[in-house]
């Protein structure tokens, strides 16, 4: 009865979807309950964006088919988020009290952090069937699918009435789900300006969406996971969390210099140029290229005369506003 009537859920109000289906991402068992929707016909009735999925082939990095690999995602999720000292996969996951206690802030209609990050897992690769092209060396590629699953997904949660912060923080999730992975080249660890410049633009989601990197790493692997590579990958998601939590403000970390300073110091008037010139020193000292007040102001001036020097080339050429005061 279930089966026949399935296209009635297309009828529900989008609130009361949001609340039963968090509350069964919110369960333990993902993989189950949402295997059991999709036999019922309901999972693509109420989310249509993840029919297309079905049958979507991957490069052979991927053990299973996009739709297949978006639920076992989620499923994976349960897995490094969790301490389980009996399983070798979950025991080399970063984890500790404080990162518990973070899963489970309540962020959004009542759920907590562990279930967005579950539905961002759902969602991460929506855009994968509609991005999917070959190129001439007969390499499968999906140039651009974060950012248009970002997009889809900010479609189907505001259908869903979620709450701002709760779309923005899903949004990000799948918008950036492979930039830890990217951070890295040649099996080198992230630099600490890479790492600096994650947290800062990822903010409230940089540690979520880093253990969505690892559920993901699991999803694609799937039974042929193996365990030296896995140890690998998450060596350098372990570097980035380490070293950007040491790096923040909020945890101990104090700039050497603050925008009054700039202003008093180099003359600088408030503005835009401002802010970018303070960051720019902020991370130069994460990347660890300044350690005093004296060395950022000295690496601040260099900073601003060579953008005042390329602004006003650019503008002397007719593409630029005159350079910033």
């Amino acid at each position: 009865m279930i089966t026949r009537d399935a296209q009635l859920a297309a009828t529900v109000s989008g609130e009361r979807v949001r609340d039963e289906f968090l509350a069964i991402l919110a369960m333990p068992g993902a993989r189950d309950h949402l295997g059991l929707l999709d036999r019922l016909g309901l999972l693509t009735t109420l989310f249509p964006e993840l029919g297309a999925a079905k049958g979507v082939v991957q490069p052979r990095e991927h053990y299973w088919d996009v739709f297949q690999h978006l639920l076992e995602t989620a499923s994976a999720v349960e897995r490094v988020i969790r301490r389980d000292d009996t399983d070798a996969v979950a025991r080399e996951v970063p984890w500790s009290d404080g990162l518990a206690l973070h899963f489970a802030e309540v962020v959004s209609d009542g759920y907590d952090r562990a279930a967005l990050l579950k539905l961002a897992a759902l969602f991460h690769d929506v855009a994968k069937p509609e991005t999917k092209a070959v190129d001439e060396s007969g390499r499968t590629r999906f140039l651009g699918h974060p950012t248009r699953g970002a997009t889809t997904v900010r479609d189907v949660l505001e259908r869903l009435r979620m709450s701002r912060r709760g779309i923005d923080m899903v949004c990000t999730m799948v918008e950036d789900h492979m930039r830890p992975t990217q951070m890295s080249q040649g099996g080198d660890m992230p630099t600490r300006r890479a790492i600096y410049r994650y947290f800062r633009d990822v903010k409230d989601v940089a540690i979520d969406t880093l253990y969505l990197c690892l559920a993901d790493y699991l999803a694609a692997r799937g039974p042929l996971l193996a365990l030296d590579d896995w140890q690998r990958h998450v060596r350098i998601v372990r570097y980035i969390l380490e070293t950007g939590l040491e790096e923040a403000p909020d945890k101990g970390k104090k700039w050497v210099v603050n925008g009054h300073d700039l202003m008093q110091v180099l003359s600088i008037g408030p503005g835009p140029f401002l802010g970018e010139v303070l960051d720019a020193v902020h991370e130069a000292q994460a990347a660890g290229e300044v350690g005093s007040r004296e060395d950022a102001l000295a690496w601040a001036s260099r900073y601003i005369n060579e953008e005042r020097r390329s602004r006003r080339k650019t503008c002397e050429e007719g593409s630029l506003e005159p350079p910033y005061s």
